[in-house]
């Protein structure tokens, strides 16, 4: 059976942002970051929301996976309530991610780019896969995961709580063991310490997490600290199970009837993020006491929660109704309009300049910008041309890692000018953009 020996968590400012946006919630077994989003103060009451959706803890069902979805699903409808209903809201959002430790596993629940990091043996494994632009591109191969920390749109995410009324989940339960530590973190730390320089720090002997931690954001902050940085550290460790119970704490560990943080910050700038935590903080390592966590498991299983996607209506339009009649014979005359010879050879030349358009928009491409997702890049095949009655000459064929926003300002005009190009021309020009090749 496995508990928390040991726990540390910490938020800081970092060098160059005016107010925090990051929150974490730390009450074993249970810990969470949120990394929230939004202008005027918008990220910190989203990444807030999110932290605030779990003290109560897992709602009752089946596994602590459910549990952990159900409770972030909830967390998304309520944030993005309020980011609809409140203008000075609107457009926020927030990454969470969530570990939950059972009797002999961890599960892991995120949405976003903040990230669960598992220690073992000496070894370093990243347990969570960014929802953003780049590490798509690392999935699909363009990239490798060195290019992509260096990547100029490493940031841009492609899943958070609060932009849509739905979210789909990620969650995976790992089998865990004693000695295991775990890593819960936003991307302020990993943007700007690498798996190559943050590897060493972690697996370099069985430190002290009071000491540990500290460094973690001291690297961090050193290697230019450009955003907050949320640090959770958790080791754990193995003790025999019986009937039940669990075995009173060792000599000279803390055991605590109420093993809690909830760490809120404030926006405006400060030197120092400040903490709202719901009880004084002792010295030395901190351990779950037995009986919390006990309790805390029994209501941690789940409610059903089924994560679909949504389905995008597409909405037809078509004229109807007949034509207005022009009296007691009006339709013999209007018949007889139809059938003459100058309409017949107007239509046809419709026909034909209508069949002349299609055949064109099989052979020519061009770079344009879906707005439907969220200005993404998109290599369109046809002419970019509309016609009434929603006739539109091109259709998308391929949809691209970045969005408009993320290309260089000097070379944005080459994916809104339509310009005509074979598709191989198309296709290298998107390619540079993911590849962050375009200046």
């Amino acid at each position: 059976m496995l508990r928390i020996a040991e726990q540390w968590a910490d938020s800081n400012l970092g060098l160059q942002r005016q107010g925090n946006e990051d929150n974490y919630f730390v009450r074993a077994p249970l810990f969470v970051v949120a990394d929230g989003m939004g202008g005027a103060q918008s990220g910190e009451v989203a990444s807030e929301m999110a932290v605030a959706a779990f003290d109560r803890g897992l709602p009752d069902g089946p596994s602590p996976a459910e549990g952990l979805v159900a409770i972030i699903e909830n967390a998304n409808r309520s944030i993005h309530e309020r980011s609809r209903t409140e203008q000075q809201r609107a457009g926020m959002g927030t990454t969470v991610t969530a570990a939950y430790v059972g009797e002999d596993s961890v599960t892991v629940a995120h949405v976003g780019d903040s990230r669960c990091y598992l220690v073992r043996d000496g070894e370093l494994t990243q347990l969570t896969d960014d929802h953003s632009l780049v590490w798509e591109l690392v999935k699909r191969g363009k990239l490798t995961e060195e290019q992509a920390e260096s990547h100029p749109q490493r940031s841009v995410i492609t899943r958070a709580l609060g932009p849509e009324p739905s979210v789909q989940v990620d969650v995976q339960e790992y089998g865990a063991r004693g000695g295991d530590l775990f890593l819960v973190c936003s991307d302020g730390l990993t943007s700007m310490v690498q798996k190559a320089k943050l590897e060493p720090l972690l697996t370099n002997g069985s430190r002290p997490l009071d000491e540990l931690g500290p460094e973690l954001i001291a690297a961090a902050n050193a290697a230019g600290g450009r955003d907050n940085i949320t640090v959770i550290l958790f080791r754990l460790e193995e003790v025999p199970a019986s009937g039940g119970d669990r075995p009173a704490a060792e000599d000279g560990a803390r055991s605590d009837d109420d093993t809690h943080e909830y760490a809120t910050f404030t926006g405006e700038a400060v030197t120092e993020p400040r903490q709202g935590v719901s009880r004084p903080q002792e010295e030395g390592p901190s351990r779950a006491s037995d009986a919390q966590e006990a309790e805390y498991r029994a209501s941690a299983t789940v409610a059903l929660a089924a994560v679909r996607p949504r389905a995008q209506p597409i909405e037809e339009s078509q004229p109807h109704g007949p034509p207005p009649a022009d009296g007691p014979d009006g339709r013999r005359r209007r018949r007889r309009r139809l059938l003459s010879p100058g309409r017949v050879l107007f239509l046809g030349a419709v026909v034909g300049v209508l069949l002349a358009l299609w055949l064109a928009t099989r052979e020519v491409y061009f770079v344009g910008i879906d707005e439907q997702r969220g200005n993404v890049v998109t290599v369109y095949q046809g002419l970019p041309y509309d016609l009434p009655l929603g006739v539109k000459l091109y259709s998308p064929v391929a949809h691209s890692g970045v969005t408009l926003e993320t290309v260089p300002p000097a070379r944005r005009k080459a994916f809104t000018d339509h310009k005509l190009r074979q598709r191989k021309d198309a296709e290298s020009l998107v390619l540079a953009a993911e590849q962050g090749r375009l200046q």
